[in-house]
């Protein structure tokens, strides 16, 4: 029995988590030294990833047979992700303006060393605005998208290749036999690496807590605080309402999607179980070629947990400077950040970056301010990742119900393992992801 429970990928994860706690607390030297073992498991997984999705793409294209489902999931994606995108920024206006978390501080700018956040205004001012951002959605060549591991340049070649063979007709089956089979090598490969979750977890946690310290958390505590109820509230009540309209309610998707949950948490990087959240989405009974297409773009233009932090962020550096910032900025604000929060996927300390771009825009607000932040950032980056797996998770089952592209059949059969109760129908028939 305990041999059995420890085979369970999510409690080797949390005993890599709680040994990882230890040795950031006891041995902190040592720990800050642990993060190459963390960016090694993410950079296996990176690696992964545009193989991975392209394969899936161009094969869920491919068999669907029909291009104009396609544009529908594509458009039903984009209106879903508007809308919550701005559910959640409005929903961090109202509790940041509600708890002030930076009233109070009278921080004198001229004080700050805002020498620390050189490079992230450097990256922000390297991402260039909407024209640039779409413009980099082409890229150079199709070896470059591959390259750079540029998740939506890999989905715009996917989609077109997915197009050409299902206008080529049978022509097109030999490439879709290479390309079913070598995604099932793939996957084959990501669950050889996932074994190195624990130690990836388990080395994240040590260098976060060894590098920034528990006492770190004190000095903006409260924004912690604010980021994380918010955070829970939206997870419960407005991604819980989508849950269980889609009829797989948040509790369920915990269950599911606990293994990829907690790796998320401890390593800050939703990237690092994309491949495994693009299977067990489709054993869930999502269709494959919705999960390919809403689940990898997900990842650039629905950062709920981002969109929280964001918004939160921008104003408790105007409370903490006593910068003046009415109803009207505010507004300003938001209308910024449903552009700037949908283009920097992919760069490291996202959150940052974009924080730093739109406050560059929005020149009342002291770009100085965003040192009160980097302490803390880490932290809250454990919520802005974990937050934003479970919206593009959410998000994925819901686009599936709306268009018509969920089994129920096989969701009932996955709640019903679940409690215990495997149905006849399962044991005759597993579910199993056909790649």
């Amino acid at each position: 029995m305990a041999r059995r429970v420890l085979g369970q990928l999510y409690v080797q994860v949390l005993i890599g988590i709680a040994l990882g706690i230890l040795a950031g607390l006891l041995v902190s030297e040592f720990a800050t030294k642990l993060q190459p073992l963390a960016d090694g498991f993410i950079k296996l997984i990176k690696m992964l990833l545009a193989p991975v999705i392209f394969a899936t793409v161009v094969l869920g294209i491919a068999k669907m047979g029909d291009i104009k489902e396609v544009g529908k999931i594509g458009a039903r994606a984009l209106i879903y992700f508007e809308v919550v995108s701005t559910i959640v920024l409005v929903l961090g206006l109202i509790v940041v303006n509600i708890m002030n978390p930076g009233v109070g501080m009278n921080i004198d700018v001229s004080t700050l060393n805002a020498g620390s956040i050189n490079q992230y205004q450097q990256t922000a001012q390297q991402q260039g605005g909407f024209v640039d951002f779409m413009m980099n959605i082409i890229p150079t060549t199709m070896v470059d998208a591959f390259a750079k591991g540029a998740m939506l340049q890999v989905i715009l070649l996917a989609v077109l290749v997915g197009v050409a063979l299902v206008q080529i007709g049978e022509r097109g089956k030999p490439v879709m036999d290479f390309l079913d089979a070598f995604l099932q090598c793939l996957f084959r490969i990501v669950s050889m690496v996932m074994r190195l979750a624990p130690i990836g977890a388990g080395a994240g946690v040590a260098y976060t807590i060894g590098k920034h310290g528990i006492g770190t958390l004190w000095s903006s505590g409260h924004l912690m605080l604010a980021v994380y109820l918010t955070s829970a509230f939206f997870v419960v009540f407005v991604l819980g309402a989508v849950a269980r309209w889609s009829g797989f309610p948040l509790m369920h998707f915990f269950r599911h999607f606990k293994d990829e949950l907690l790796i998320v948490l401890a390593t800050c990087s939703s990237e690092a179980v994309l491949p495994r959240m693009m299977e067990k989405l489709e054993r869930l009974g999502c269709k494959k070629s919705v999960v390919g297409l809403v689940l990898p773009t997900g990842y650039t233009f629905n950062a709920d947990g981002t969109c929280i932090y964001l918004t939160m962020a921008a104003v408790f550096v105007a409370q903490a400077t006593n910068t003046p910032l009415g109803i009207e900025g505010q507004l300003v604000i938001l209308g910024v950040l449903l552009l700037t929060s949908k283009g920097s996927a992919g760069v490291a300390g996202a959150g940052f970056v974009t924080l730093a771009a739109t406050l560059s825009s929005f020149h009342e607000i002291p770009m100085a301010g965003l040192v009160l932040l980097l302490g803390v950032d880490r932290f809250m980056n454990e919520a802005r990742a974990v937050v934003n797996l479970i919206g593009n998770g959410v998000a994925t089952i819901a686009i599936a119900k709306w268009g018509g592209a969920l089994d129920r059949r096989t969701v009932e059969a996955v709640i019903a393992e679940q409690h215990g109760e495997i149905p006849k129908q399962i044991t005759a028939a597993p579910v199993t992801i056909q790649h």
